[in-house]
């Protein structure tokens, strides 16, 4: 087994190990090699020093990805270890190879970046994947969040449009895109894990992926501002996916997100789409939750969110794996 950082070139490896990892796990989750190949070139990505992959021969069958957040919040740099292995490779402690590369990898790459600043190390697993729920207790990981992904589907029963006094649901357009952004950072400024986008980031991760749907994302706007927002992007094959939804703190419980949903739900309809789908935190303390179970969506898969907290300088890993300098 070789290992050693990703590059451009493994796209097409990638997306396909990912497939198959998907496929074992049941996820629902499509990465086409038009994906990774933006994921790969993503400028939070630092290909040397934060990817690992193992190679058995000309096949991929682990990697790690471990981007450097744009923001640093609350005085803590929060990192998320993405990552696979392939199901015929499991239980050969490849897992546990990322995630010590990972807990040695992060405050360095941090550091580059918010030096002397803590990091909070956050590893991701679904609540049917009990093998990465237990490496994650076996590294020292606290479960701190459960988040859940929420689907409907589009054929009927979509809820009423009605918009509350003095607001009016928009499409977006890039003269709104700055509008957009500032109000998903201001409604997200109390979210748990949560942390301002830049312009950079926003463009790299919504408006700027090929995924995005211009024609599905929307604002509700009041006396000429922003009070909330949604936007999309495509999932799969018929699937328009909510990326953000968000309310200003001072519109909350007026009906804002609501409207925005009902809109968007006919909006997908009518542009063909079978269903949409969501992510949430289900500790949520807006009442987001309820929002989307109004409107038909329901919880389809859960996810439990374990952070461990690290310093620069920390260093733990399994002898023999490749450490950024």
């Amino acid at each position: 087994m070789e290992w050693g950082p990703l590059t451009l070139q493994d796209a097409r490896p990638l997306a396909r190990l990912r497939a198959e990892v998907a496929a074992a796990d049941r996820t629902g989750e499509a990465h086409n090699v038009d994906d990774v190949r933006d994921q790969l070139s993503h400028h939070l990505i630092d290909l040397a020093g934060g990817t690992l992959a193992a190679r058995d021969g000309d096949r991929l069958v682990a990697f790690g990805y471990l981007p450097v957040r744009q923001s640093a919040d609350g005085g803590v740099h929060m990192m998320r270890l993405g990552g696979g292995v392939h199901p015929a490779y499991r239980g050969r402690g490849h897992g546990r190879r990322i995630v010590d590369w990972a807990i040695a990898a992060a405050p360095r790459l941090s550091g580059r970046v918010f030096p002397g600043v803590p990091v909070d190390l956050l590893l991701v697993a679904d609540e049917d994947d009990p093998g990465l729920t237990a490496l994650a207790e076996r590294t020292g990981f606290t479960l701190v969040r459960t988040f859940a992904h929420m689907e409907r589907g589009l054929a009927g029963g979509l809820p009423a449009l009605a918009a509350p006094p003095g607001v009016s649901v928009t499409t977006w357009s890039p003269e709104l895109d700055d509008e957009a952004r500032r109000v998903r950072n201001e409604s997200f400024r109390d979210h748990w894990g949560t942390v301002p986008h830049t312009p950079e980031s926003w463009a790299g991760s919504l408006t700027g992926s090929r995924n995005f749907r211009p024609e599905s994302s929307f604002l509700a706007m009041a006396g000429g501002r922003g009070v909330g927002v949604l936007m999309t992007h495509a999932r799969g094959a018929g699937t328009a996916w909510i990326q953000v939804v968000g309310t200003l703190k001072d519109w909350r419980g007026k009906g804002v997100a609501g409207a925005l949903m009902a809109h968007a739900l006919a909006a997908f309809a009518r542009q063909g789409y079978a269903a949409s789908g969501l992510g949430v935190d289900l500790g949520n303390a807006t009442g987001a939750v309820a929002v989307y179970t109004r409107a038909g969506f329901a919880v389809t898969r859960r996810q439990a969110n374990h952070t461990l907290r690290l310093t620069q300088g920390e260093a733990r890993h399994e002898p023999g794996v490749p450490v950024p300098e």
